[in-house]
């Protein structure tokens, strides 16, 4: 079944940096934050190859894809996000650049991709930005248009508490350990689920995570 979702017309979405009128600084942040080495971690992670198509699902204003089209040109790449102001952000990157990235304006419990259309499902920092319902629908969303024997990887924080035992402040973030992760992958019906590594940054810890279908 060649199957394609779509949003309902009330659906709502937290901005990159939780406010609209933040959004320019969002790139200054993760110039500062040092997100590009951990991008190049996830890129690492994919294991990516000539030929095949990636889908970054939550791209913000498309730093991850940019990243990715400078390592690989020949690797056709598509992004989707909420936000038609970090999209139009994200599109002159690419144009700037001349890199071949198509985004487009989806979300990630809503993909208008075709079923079994990717080799590559990416996600970097987003997953934390939905509830539990909506999480599941977007994992869900990664398996249908993940082709057999594609992947889907992801970086995201990793809220586990610390030596306090206090969770963090905010429900949608302090749900974002590792143990909740994997088993909402497993429940989407994603398989060889696994993380695969954490580690800390200037804004705290986060983890990696993959999964095939």
């Amino acid at each position: 079944m060649n199957r394609q979702t779509h949003a309902r017309d009330d659906q709502h979405y937290l901005p990159a940096m939780g406010r609209h009128w933040l959004l320019p600084l969002y790139d200054p942040f993760t110039r500062l934050a040092r997100v590009g080495r951990i991008h190049a971690q996830l890129l690492d992670r994919a294991d990516l190859r000539p030929g095949q198509r990636i889908l970054e699902i939550g791209c913000g204003t498309g730093n991850l894809l940019t990243a990715l089209g400078r390592r690989a040109p020949d690797i056709e790449a598509v992004g989707i996000d909420p936000d038609p102001a970090a999209l139009r952000r994200a599109r002159r990157k690419a144009a700037r650049r001349r890199l071949p990235i198509r985004y487009e304006q989806a979300f990630a419990g809503h993909l208008p991709q075709p079923d079994a259309s990717f080799d590559r499902v990416l996600s970097s920092f987003m997953l934390h930005h939905l509830d539990e319902e909506e999480r599941g629908r977007a994992l869900g969303e990664v398996r249908r248009v993940l082709r057999p024997g594609g992947e889907f990887h992801v970086v995201d924080i990793d809220a586990t508490p610390s030596g306090t035992g206090r969770a963090h402040r905010r429900p949608l973030v302090a749900d974002s350990v590792p143990e909740r992760v994997l088993a909402s992958m497993t429940e989407a019906g994603l398989t060889g689920v696994q993380e695969n590594g954490r580690e800390r940054a200037r804004f705290g810890a986060y983890a990696f995570y993959r999964a095939e279908k």
